[in-house]
């Protein structure tokens, strides 16, 4: 049984590889895929929802499209290690990215110990 929900357009794929690219400068091959989600905390079943999915830096990124102009995201490293951006779902895929990006910028930044204030100097 296929899934009531559309597809991502070419117009939300655009908008996810574009702020990919910018995020890392280069192009980076974002595939499309499906991912099974609980919609609703008290759904029973899992239903099948389209996402996007790309990996940079040892990292993985996921952008499930949950209803029309409905998002989610995640990235994680392993299976124990995944992260949310604080935020259950987003109704502009341009802002579920960029803070996704955001977020796991962030992340990456405190796993290598770079706080505000400090330089590369500090670091090294």
């Amino acid at each position: 049984m296929g899934s009531a929900i559309a597809d991502f357009s070419d117009t939300e794929r655009s908008v996810v590889e574009s702020a990919v690219k910018e995020r890392y400068g280069h192009a980076v091959p974002v595939e499309v895929a499906d991912t099974e989600l609980r919609i609703y905390p008290e759904d029973r079943e899992l239903t099948t929802c389209p996402c996007l999915f790309w990996k940079q830096r040892d990292c993985s990124f996921v952008i499930a499209k949950v209803g029309e102009g409905r998002f989610r995201s995640m990235f994680f490293y392993r299976v124990h290690q995944m992260f949310g951006t604080g935020r259950e779902e987003y109704d502009d895929l341009g802002d579920c990215v960029l803070v996704l990006l955001r977020v796991q910028a962030d992340h990456e930044k405190e796993q290598a110990g770079v706080t505000s204030g400090k330089t590369g100097k500090d670091i090294c």
